[in-house]
Protein backbone atom coordinates (compact mmCIF):
# COMPACT_ATOMS: atom_id res chain seq x y z
CA UNK A 1 0.00 0.00 0.00
CA UNK A 2 1.18 3.53 -0.79
CA UNK A 3 0.85 4.98 2.68
CA UNK A 4 3.28 7.79 1.86
CA UNK A 5 0.60 9.54 -0.20
CA UNK A 6 -1.74 9.76 2.79
CA UNK A 7 -1.08 12.49 5.34
CA UNK A 8 -3.33 10.68 7.81
CA UNK A 9 -1.33 7.46 7.49
CA UNK A 10 0.58 8.02 10.70
CA UNK A 11 -2.48 8.94 12.78
CA UNK A 12 -3.29 6.42 15.46
CA UNK A 13 -6.93 5.35 15.86
CA UNK A 14 -8.38 5.62 19.33
CA UNK A 15 -5.24 5.92 21.46
CA UNK A 16 -6.54 8.98 23.28
CA UNK A 17 -10.22 8.14 23.20
CA UNK A 18 -10.78 10.90 20.66
CA UNK A 19 -13.77 9.88 18.55
CA UNK A 20 -13.29 12.46 15.74
CA UNK A 21 -9.63 11.44 15.34
CA UNK A 22 -10.54 7.76 15.30
CA UNK A 23 -13.24 8.37 12.69
CA UNK A 24 -10.86 10.42 10.53
CA UNK A 25 -8.61 7.39 10.08
CA UNK A 26 -11.43 5.43 8.41
CA UNK A 27 -10.95 5.91 4.64
CA UNK A 28 -13.66 6.39 2.01
CA UNK A 29 -15.15 3.40 0.22
CA UNK A 30 -13.39 4.16 -3.07
CA UNK A 31 -9.97 4.03 -1.45
CA UNK A 32 -10.74 0.62 0.06
CA UNK A 33 -12.14 -0.62 -3.25
CA UNK A 34 -8.86 0.10 -5.03
CA UNK A 35 -7.07 -2.25 -2.63
CA UNK A 36 -9.88 -4.85 -2.61
CA UNK A 37 -9.69 -5.18 -6.40
CA UNK A 38 -6.44 -7.14 -5.98
CA UNK A 39 -7.90 -9.65 -3.52
CA UNK A 40 -8.55 -13.20 -4.84
CA UNK A 41 -11.82 -13.38 -2.88
CA UNK A 42 -13.28 -10.69 -5.15
CA UNK A 43 -11.97 -12.07 -8.44
CA UNK A 44 -15.30 -13.45 -9.66
CA UNK A 45 -17.60 -10.96 -7.98
CA UNK A 46 -19.74 -8.40 -9.75
CA UNK A 47 -18.27 -4.93 -9.09
CA UNK A 48 -21.55 -3.65 -7.65
CA UNK A 49 -21.64 -6.48 -5.11
CA UNK A 50 -17.97 -5.96 -4.21
CA UNK A 51 -18.67 -2.27 -3.61
CA UNK A 52 -21.64 -3.19 -1.43
CA UNK A 53 -19.53 -5.50 0.75
CA UNK A 54 -16.76 -2.92 1.14
CA UNK A 55 -19.26 -0.19 2.02
CA UNK A 56 -20.82 -2.43 4.68
CA UNK A 57 -17.40 -3.11 6.20
CA UNK A 58 -16.58 0.61 6.31
CA UNK A 59 -19.95 1.36 7.93
CA UNK A 60 -19.41 -1.40 10.51
CA UNK A 61 -16.03 0.02 11.53
CA UNK A 62 -17.48 3.50 11.82
CA UNK A 63 -20.27 2.20 14.09
CA UNK A 64 -17.74 0.41 16.27
CA UNK A 65 -15.72 3.59 16.75
CA UNK A 66 -18.87 5.49 17.72
CA UNK A 67 -19.97 2.73 20.13
CA UNK A 68 -16.56 2.76 21.84
CA UNK A 69 -16.26 6.55 21.72
CA UNK A 70 -12.92 6.17 19.98
CA UNK A 71 -11.40 4.01 22.73
CA UNK A 72 -9.98 1.30 20.46
CA UNK A 73 -6.49 0.63 19.22
CA UNK A 74 -6.98 -2.33 16.91
CA UNK A 75 -5.98 -0.39 13.81
CA UNK A 76 -3.05 1.93 14.25
CA UNK A 77 -2.91 3.63 10.84
CA UNK A 78 -5.09 4.38 7.87
CA UNK A 79 -3.43 1.55 5.93
CA UNK A 80 -4.26 -0.89 8.70
CA UNK A 81 -7.88 0.26 8.64
CA UNK A 82 -8.01 -0.46 4.90
CA UNK A 83 -6.56 -3.92 5.52
CA UNK A 84 -9.26 -4.57 8.12
CA UNK A 85 -12.03 -3.31 5.79
CA UNK A 86 -10.82 -5.55 2.97
CA UNK A 87 -10.50 -8.50 5.36
CA UNK A 88 -14.08 -8.12 6.57
CA UNK A 89 -15.43 -7.60 3.06
CA UNK A 90 -13.55 -10.69 1.83
CA UNK A 91 -14.93 -12.75 4.71
CA UNK A 92 -18.44 -11.56 3.86
CA UNK A 93 -17.88 -12.55 0.22
CA UNK A 94 -16.94 -16.07 1.30
CA UNK A 95 -19.81 -16.39 3.80
CA UNK A 96 -22.26 -14.68 1.39
CA UNK A 97 -24.92 -14.16 4.07
CA UNK A 98 -28.30 -12.78 3.01
CA UNK A 99 -29.66 -9.60 4.55
CA UNK A 100 -32.56 -11.56 6.06
CA UNK A 101 -30.82 -14.03 8.33
CA UNK A 102 -31.52 -16.26 11.27
CA UNK A 103 -30.96 -14.64 14.67
CA UNK A 104 -31.26 -15.76 18.28
CA UNK A 105 -34.24 -14.08 19.92
CA UNK A 106 -33.06 -13.57 23.49
CA UNK A 107 -35.36 -10.61 24.20
CA UNK A 108 -37.97 -12.53 26.19
CA UNK A 109 -40.67 -11.27 23.82
CA UNK A 110 -42.18 -14.45 22.40
CA UNK A 111 -44.13 -12.92 19.50
CA UNK A 112 -41.59 -10.25 18.54
CA UNK A 113 -42.79 -8.10 15.64
CA UNK A 114 -39.30 -6.93 14.68
CA UNK A 115 -37.98 -10.50 14.68
CA UNK A 116 -40.74 -11.98 12.52
CA UNK A 117 -43.43 -12.73 15.13
CA UNK A 118 -44.49 -16.38 15.46
CA UNK A 119 -42.22 -19.23 14.44
CA UNK A 120 -44.01 -21.68 12.21
CA UNK A 121 -44.87 -25.29 12.92
CA UNK A 122 -42.70 -27.82 11.09
CA UNK A 123 -45.71 -28.90 9.01
CA UNK A 124 -46.20 -25.28 7.88
CA UNK A 125 -42.53 -24.98 6.92
CA UNK A 126 -42.77 -28.21 4.90
CA UNK A 127 -45.92 -26.95 3.17
CA UNK A 128 -44.20 -23.69 2.18
CA UNK A 129 -41.20 -25.57 0.80
CA UNK A 130 -43.44 -27.83 -1.28
CA UNK A 131 -45.40 -24.87 -2.64
CA UNK A 132 -42.16 -23.04 -3.42
CA UNK A 133 -40.62 -25.85 -5.47
CA UNK A 134 -43.70 -27.07 -7.33
CA UNK A 135 -46.72 -25.88 -9.30
CA UNK A 136 -49.78 -25.94 -7.00
CA UNK A 137 -53.54 -25.64 -7.35
CA UNK A 138 -53.56 -22.06 -6.06
CA UNK A 139 -56.50 -20.96 -8.20
CA UNK A 140 -57.37 -24.19 -9.96
CA UNK A 141 -60.26 -26.50 -9.16
CA UNK A 142 -59.00 -30.06 -9.51
CA UNK A 143 -62.55 -31.43 -9.65
CA UNK A 144 -63.97 -29.25 -12.41
CA UNK A 145 -60.75 -28.44 -14.20
CA UNK A 146 -61.76 -24.76 -14.13
CA UNK A 147 -60.34 -21.64 -12.50
CA UNK A 148 -60.67 -21.90 -8.74
CA UNK A 149 -60.74 -19.51 -5.76
CA UNK A 150 -57.72 -19.28 -3.47
CA UNK A 151 -59.99 -18.78 -0.44
CA UNK A 152 -61.13 -22.38 -0.90
CA UNK A 153 -57.74 -23.54 0.37
CA UNK A 154 -58.41 -22.26 3.89
CA UNK A 155 -62.05 -21.17 4.22
CA UNK A 156 -63.41 -24.49 5.43
CA UNK A 157 -60.80 -24.74 8.18
CA UNK A 158 -61.35 -21.14 9.34
CA UNK A 159 -65.11 -21.66 9.52
CA UNK A 160 -64.70 -24.96 11.40
CA UNK A 161 -62.48 -23.26 14.00
CA UNK A 162 -64.55 -20.07 14.41
CA UNK A 163 -68.15 -21.02 13.69
CA UNK A 164 -68.31 -18.36 10.96
CA UNK A 165 -70.46 -18.80 7.86
CA UNK A 166 -67.67 -17.74 5.52
CA UNK A 167 -64.12 -16.42 5.54
CA UNK A 168 -61.51 -14.74 3.38
CA UNK A 169 -57.83 -13.92 3.84
CA UNK A 170 -55.61 -10.92 3.03
CA UNK A 171 -51.95 -10.20 3.71
CA UNK A 172 -52.20 -8.87 7.30
CA UNK A 173 -54.72 -7.72 9.87
CA UNK A 174 -54.31 -4.03 9.03
CA UNK A 175 -55.28 -4.92 5.46
CA UNK A 176 -58.23 -6.90 6.80
CA UNK A 177 -59.53 -3.87 8.72
CA UNK A 178 -58.93 -1.64 5.70
CA UNK A 179 -60.85 -3.78 3.20
CA UNK A 180 -63.74 -4.46 5.59
CA UNK A 181 -64.25 -0.75 6.24
CA UNK A 182 -63.77 0.15 2.57
CA UNK A 183 -66.31 -2.46 1.49
CA UNK A 184 -69.00 -1.92 4.09
CA UNK A 185 -68.67 1.74 5.08
CA UNK A 186 -66.98 3.82 2.37
CA UNK A 187 -68.35 7.36 2.52
CA UNK A 188 -70.38 6.60 5.65
CA UNK A 189 -69.90 6.67 9.42
CA UNK A 190 -68.46 3.96 11.65
CA UNK A 191 -69.13 4.37 15.37
CA UNK A 192 -66.21 3.48 17.67
CA UNK A 193 -65.63 4.03 21.38
CA UNK A 194 -63.01 6.70 22.01
CA UNK A 195 -61.26 4.30 24.39
CA UNK A 196 -60.66 1.84 21.53
CA UNK A 197 -58.95 4.21 19.07
CA UNK A 198 -55.61 2.50 19.52
CA UNK A 199 -52.17 2.96 18.05
CA UNK A 200 -49.99 -0.14 17.89
CA UNK A 201 -46.45 -0.80 16.61
CA UNK A 202 -45.21 1.00 13.52
CA UNK A 203 -47.59 3.95 14.13
CA UNK A 204 -50.59 1.89 12.98
CA UNK A 205 -53.58 3.93 14.12
CA UNK A 206 -57.21 2.87 13.79
CA UNK A 207 -58.38 6.43 12.88
CA UNK A 208 -55.77 6.64 10.11
CA UNK A 209 -56.74 3.27 8.63
CA UNK A 210 -60.38 4.32 8.79
CA UNK A 211 -59.61 7.51 6.90
CA UNK A 212 -57.73 5.61 4.18
CA UNK A 213 -60.62 3.19 3.85
CA UNK A 214 -62.98 6.02 2.94
CA UNK A 215 -65.11 5.51 6.06
CA UNK A 216 -65.77 8.37 8.49
CA UNK A 217 -64.98 7.95 12.17
CA UNK A 218 -67.67 8.77 14.72
CA UNK A 219 -66.19 8.73 18.21
CA UNK A 220 -68.43 8.07 21.21
CA UNK A 221 -67.88 8.01 24.96
CA UNK A 222 -64.71 9.09 26.70
CA UNK A 223 -61.25 7.56 26.98
CA UNK A 224 -62.14 5.57 30.11
CA UNK A 225 -65.95 5.22 30.00
CA UNK A 226 -68.39 4.41 27.20
CA UNK A 227 -72.03 3.48 27.74
CA UNK A 228 -74.73 1.86 25.53
CA UNK A 229 -76.51 5.18 25.25
CA UNK A 230 -73.42 6.71 23.65
CA UNK A 231 -73.84 4.35 20.70
CA UNK A 232 -77.62 4.65 20.35
CA UNK A 233 -77.56 8.45 20.47
CA UNK A 234 -74.88 8.56 17.77
CA UNK A 235 -76.72 6.30 15.28
CA UNK A 236 -78.14 8.21 12.34
CA UNK A 237 -79.12 7.49 8.70
CA UNK A 238 -75.48 7.84 7.67
CA UNK A 239 -74.25 5.13 10.07
CA UNK A 240 -72.88 2.03 8.32
CA UNK A 241 -71.28 0.00 11.11
CA UNK A 242 -70.65 -0.32 14.82
CA UNK A 243 -67.06 -1.29 15.55
CA UNK A 244 -65.11 -2.76 18.47
CA UNK A 245 -61.31 -2.83 18.63
CA UNK A 246 -59.16 -5.08 20.83
CA UNK A 247 -57.09 -2.79 23.12
CA UNK A 248 -53.94 -4.61 21.95
CA UNK A 249 -50.88 -3.25 23.74
CA UNK A 250 -52.47 -1.15 26.49
CA UNK A 251 -55.04 -1.31 29.28
CA UNK A 252 -57.17 1.34 30.99
CA UNK A 253 -57.72 0.55 34.66
CA UNK A 254 -59.57 2.25 37.50
CA UNK A 255 -62.81 4.14 36.88
CA UNK A 256 -63.75 2.48 33.60
CA UNK A 257 -66.76 1.21 31.70
CA UNK A 258 -67.25 -0.21 28.25
CA UNK A 259 -69.98 -1.88 26.21
CA UNK A 260 -69.58 -5.62 25.79
CA UNK A 261 -69.87 -7.25 22.39
CA UNK A 262 -73.18 -8.97 23.10
CA UNK A 263 -74.77 -5.70 24.21
CA UNK A 264 -73.33 -3.87 21.21
CA UNK A 265 -74.59 -6.59 18.88
CA UNK A 266 -78.09 -6.17 20.36
CA UNK A 267 -77.91 -2.45 19.67
CA UNK A 268 -76.76 -3.15 16.12
CA UNK A 269 -79.56 -5.68 15.55
CA UNK A 270 -82.19 -3.24 16.81
CA UNK A 271 -80.99 -0.65 14.26
CA UNK A 272 -80.14 -3.02 11.40
CA UNK A 273 -76.39 -2.35 11.67
CA UNK A 274 -73.60 -4.96 11.51
CA UNK A 275 -71.06 -5.02 14.32
CA UNK A 276 -67.46 -5.68 13.30
CA UNK A 277 -64.55 -6.39 15.62
CA UNK A 278 -60.82 -6.06 15.11
CA UNK A 279 -59.64 -8.78 17.48
CA UNK A 280 -55.95 -8.46 16.61
CA UNK A 281 -54.21 -11.38 18.31
CA UNK A 282 -56.59 -14.03 17.01
CA UNK A 283 -56.75 -16.70 19.68
CA UNK A 284 -58.38 -19.88 18.35
CA UNK A 285 -57.94 -21.83 21.62
CA UNK A 286 -58.32 -21.20 25.33
CA UNK A 287 -54.97 -20.00 26.65
CA UNK A 288 -55.98 -20.83 30.22
CA UNK A 289 -55.66 -24.53 29.35
CA UNK A 290 -51.90 -23.88 29.15
CA UNK A 291 -51.61 -21.92 32.38
CA UNK A 292 -51.96 -18.53 30.68
CA UNK A 293 -54.60 -15.79 31.13
CA UNK A 294 -57.50 -16.00 28.72
CA UNK A 295 -57.65 -13.93 25.57
CA UNK A 296 -60.93 -13.42 23.66
CA UNK A 297 -61.40 -16.31 21.24
CA UNK A 298 -62.60 -15.72 17.69
CA UNK A 299 -65.33 -18.38 18.00
CA UNK A 300 -66.68 -16.65 21.12
CA UNK A 301 -66.87 -13.32 19.33
CA UNK A 302 -68.73 -14.80 16.38
CA UNK A 303 -71.15 -16.50 18.79
CA UNK A 304 -71.61 -13.22 20.70
CA UNK A 305 -72.98 -11.54 17.60
CA UNK A 306 -70.08 -10.01 15.66
CA UNK A 307 -70.99 -9.93 11.97
CA UNK A 308 -67.30 -9.76 11.02
CA UNK A 309 -64.17 -10.50 13.07
CA UNK A 310 -60.70 -9.72 11.77
CA UNK A 311 -57.56 -11.21 13.33
CA UNK A 312 -53.89 -11.96 12.67
CA UNK A 313 -52.41 -15.21 11.44
CA UNK A 314 -48.96 -14.61 12.93
CA UNK A 315 -49.73 -13.93 16.58
CA UNK A 316 -51.51 -16.37 18.87
CA UNK A 317 -52.69 -18.42 15.91
CA UNK A 318 -49.01 -19.30 15.39
CA UNK A 319 -48.97 -19.08 11.60
CA UNK A 320 -47.65 -16.78 8.86
CA UNK A 321 -48.42 -13.09 8.52
CA UNK A 322 -51.98 -12.87 7.26
CA UNK A 323 -55.24 -11.09 8.01
CA UNK A 324 -58.19 -13.43 8.48
CA UNK A 325 -61.75 -12.16 8.00
CA UNK A 326 -64.53 -14.38 9.31
CA UNK A 327 -68.25 -13.80 9.63
CA UNK A 328 -71.55 -13.52 7.77
CA UNK A 329 -71.59 -15.00 4.28
CA UNK A 330 -73.31 -12.01 2.63
CA UNK A 331 -70.71 -9.58 3.99
CA UNK A 332 -67.78 -11.84 3.11
CA UNK A 333 -69.06 -12.07 -0.47
CA UNK A 334 -69.11 -8.27 -0.72
CA UNK A 335 -65.52 -8.13 0.57
CA UNK A 336 -64.44 -10.74 -1.99
CA UNK A 337 -65.79 -8.56 -4.81
CA UNK A 338 -63.87 -5.47 -3.67
CA UNK A 339 -61.11 -4.60 -6.22
CA UNK A 340 -58.76 -3.93 -3.28
CA UNK A 341 -58.77 -7.63 -2.50
CA UNK A 342 -56.45 -8.37 -5.39
CA UNK A 343 -53.94 -5.82 -4.11
CA UNK A 344 -54.12 -7.29 -0.59
CA UNK A 345 -54.29 -11.01 -1.34
CA UNK A 346 -51.89 -13.64 -0.01
CA UNK A 347 -49.44 -15.56 -2.17
CA UNK A 348 -49.12 -19.34 -2.38
CA UNK A 349 -46.42 -19.57 0.30
CA UNK A 350 -48.54 -17.75 2.88
CA UNK A 351 -51.62 -19.80 2.06
CA UNK A 352 -49.65 -23.05 2.24
CA UNK A 353 -48.30 -22.16 5.69
CA UNK A 354 -51.67 -20.88 6.89
CA UNK A 355 -53.55 -24.00 5.80
CA UNK A 356 -50.98 -26.25 7.49
CA UNK A 357 -51.24 -24.21 10.71
CA UNK A 358 -55.04 -24.33 10.68
CA UNK A 359 -54.85 -28.11 10.21
CA UNK A 360 -52.67 -28.30 13.34
CA UNK A 361 -55.39 -26.44 15.28
CA UNK A 362 -58.06 -28.78 13.94
CA UNK A 363 -56.26 -32.11 14.23
CA UNK A 364 -53.65 -31.92 16.98
CA UNK A 365 -54.20 -33.30 20.48
CA UNK A 366 -51.17 -31.35 21.74
CA UNK A 367 -50.93 -27.85 20.29
CA UNK A 368 -47.93 -26.95 22.47
CA UNK A 369 -46.00 -29.82 20.94
CA UNK A 370 -46.56 -28.59 17.38
CA UNK A 371 -46.81 -24.78 17.66
CA UNK A 372 -43.49 -23.17 18.70
CA UNK A 373 -45.18 -20.02 20.00
CA UNK A 374 -47.41 -21.90 22.40
CA UNK A 375 -44.53 -24.16 23.38
CA UNK A 376 -42.44 -21.15 24.45
CA UNK A 377 -45.35 -19.53 26.27
CA UNK A 378 -46.07 -22.64 28.30
CA UNK A 379 -42.50 -23.50 29.42
CA UNK A 380 -42.21 -24.08 33.16
CA UNK A 381 -39.80 -22.12 35.34
CA UNK A 382 -38.04 -25.39 36.21
CA UNK A 383 -37.37 -26.10 32.54
CA UNK A 384 -36.18 -22.53 31.97
CA UNK A 385 -33.77 -22.79 34.91
CA UNK A 386 -32.34 -26.04 33.56
CA UNK A 387 -31.85 -24.52 30.13
CA UNK A 388 -30.27 -21.42 31.60
CA UNK A 389 -27.54 -23.41 33.36
CA UNK A 390 -26.63 -25.25 30.17
CA UNK A 391 -26.75 -22.06 28.12
CA UNK A 392 -24.51 -20.24 30.63
CA UNK A 393 -21.78 -22.83 30.18
CA UNK A 394 -22.03 -22.69 26.39
CA UNK A 395 -21.90 -18.89 26.24
CA UNK A 396 -19.08 -18.63 28.80
CA UNK A 397 -16.90 -20.95 26.73
CA UNK A 398 -17.27 -18.64 23.73
CA UNK A 399 -17.07 -15.25 25.43
CA UNK A 400 -14.13 -16.12 27.67
CA UNK A 401 -13.24 -15.30 31.29
CA UNK A 402 -13.46 -11.51 30.83
CA UNK A 403 -17.26 -11.76 30.99
CA UNK A 404 -19.43 -12.48 34.00
CA UNK A 405 -22.52 -14.54 33.16
CA UNK A 406 -25.15 -15.11 35.85
CA UNK A 407 -28.50 -16.92 35.81
CA UNK A 408 -31.12 -14.49 37.15
CA UNK A 409 -34.88 -14.17 37.45
CA UNK A 410 -36.55 -12.40 34.58
CA UNK A 411 -39.91 -11.39 33.17
CA UNK A 412 -40.81 -12.28 29.60
CA UNK A 413 -43.90 -11.21 27.67
CA UNK A 414 -46.14 -12.57 24.95
CA UNK A 415 -45.66 -9.58 22.64
CA UNK A 416 -47.45 -8.12 19.59
CA UNK A 417 -50.25 -6.67 21.72
CA UNK A 418 -51.39 -9.95 23.29
CA UNK A 419 -51.94 -9.72 27.08
CA UNK A 420 -49.67 -6.65 27.45
CA UNK A 421 -50.17 -6.38 31.21
CA UNK A 422 -49.31 -10.02 31.92
CA UNK A 423 -45.59 -10.74 32.54
CA UNK A 424 -44.34 -14.32 32.26
CA UNK A 425 -41.91 -15.49 34.93
CA UNK A 426 -38.68 -16.51 33.25
CA UNK A 427 -34.93 -16.97 33.64
CA UNK A 428 -32.19 -15.05 31.86
CA UNK A 429 -28.43 -14.87 31.50
CA UNK A 430 -27.09 -11.55 32.81
CA UNK A 431 -23.92 -10.62 30.91
CA UNK A 432 -21.45 -7.97 32.10
CA UNK A 433 -17.84 -6.98 31.46
CA UNK A 434 -15.62 -4.69 33.58
CA UNK A 435 -14.46 -2.74 30.52
CA UNK A 436 -17.36 -2.90 28.08
CA UNK A 437 -20.64 -1.18 28.76
CA UNK A 438 -23.98 -2.89 28.13
CA UNK A 439 -24.41 -1.13 24.78
CA UNK A 440 -21.05 -2.37 23.53
CA UNK A 441 -21.77 -5.93 24.71
CA UNK A 442 -25.17 -5.89 22.99
CA UNK A 443 -23.56 -4.62 19.77
CA UNK A 444 -20.88 -7.32 19.95
CA UNK A 445 -23.56 -10.00 20.33
CA UNK A 446 -25.51 -8.59 17.38
CA UNK A 447 -22.38 -8.87 15.23
CA UNK A 448 -21.79 -12.47 16.30
CA UNK A 449 -22.63 -15.46 14.14
CA UNK A 450 -25.44 -16.12 14.66
CA UNK A 451 -26.50 -12.65 15.84
CA UNK A 452 -27.91 -12.69 19.38
CA UNK A 453 -30.58 -10.09 20.18
CA UNK A 454 -30.96 -9.45 23.90
CA UNK A 455 -32.16 -6.54 25.99
CA UNK A 456 -30.34 -3.99 28.13
CA UNK A 457 -31.41 -3.48 31.73
CA UNK A 458 -29.63 -1.93 34.71
CA UNK A 459 -26.28 -1.69 32.95
CA UNK A 460 -26.20 -5.31 31.79
CA UNK A 461 -27.31 -7.40 28.83
CA UNK A 462 -30.06 -9.93 29.56
CA UNK A 463 -30.56 -13.00 27.39
CA UNK A 464 -33.98 -14.44 28.23
CA UNK A 465 -34.31 -18.21 28.05
CA UNK A 466 -38.05 -18.26 27.32
CA UNK A 467 -37.37 -17.27 23.73
CA UNK A 468 -34.17 -19.30 23.23
CA UNK A 469 -35.53 -22.72 22.33
CA UNK A 470 -32.11 -24.05 21.37
CA UNK A 471 -29.45 -23.03 23.95
CA UNK A 472 -26.75 -24.48 21.68
CA UNK A 473 -27.38 -21.50 19.38
CA UNK A 474 -25.39 -19.50 21.95
CA UNK A 475 -22.26 -21.28 20.70
CA UNK A 476 -21.52 -18.06 18.87
CA UNK A 477 -18.61 -16.99 16.72
CA UNK A 478 -17.47 -13.47 17.50
CA UNK A 479 -16.47 -11.34 14.56
CA UNK A 480 -13.98 -9.54 16.71
CA UNK A 481 -13.10 -10.12 20.32
CA UNK A 482 -13.24 -7.01 22.52
CA UNK A 483 -10.01 -5.34 23.53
Amino acid sequence: MQSGKRKAGAARAGESGDRPQALSVIPPVGECLAVAANEPAFAKLNHKWMRTLVRRAVDDLRREVIEWNGNRNHWATRDEVIIEVVRRAAAAAVEDEPSLRRVVNATGVVIHTNLGRSRLAESAIAAMAEAARSPVNLEYDLTSGQRGERDNLVEEQICALTGAEAATVVNNNAAAVLIVLNTLAMGREVIVSRGELVEIGGAFRIPDVMTRSGARLREVGTTNRTHPGDYTSAINPDTALLMKVHPSNYRIVGFTSDVGLEELAAIGKAHGLPVIEDLGSGALFDLSAYGLPREPMVAERIAAGAAIVTFSGDKLLGGPQAGLIAGRRDLIELIRRNPLRRALRCDKLTLAALEATLRVHLRSDDLAEELPTLRMLSLTVEELSRRAEGAREILASHLGPAFTIEVVMSEAEIGSGALPAVPLESRALRVTNPVMGAGAIAAMLRRARPPVIGRIKDGAVYLDMRTIEEPERLAIKLQQHPA
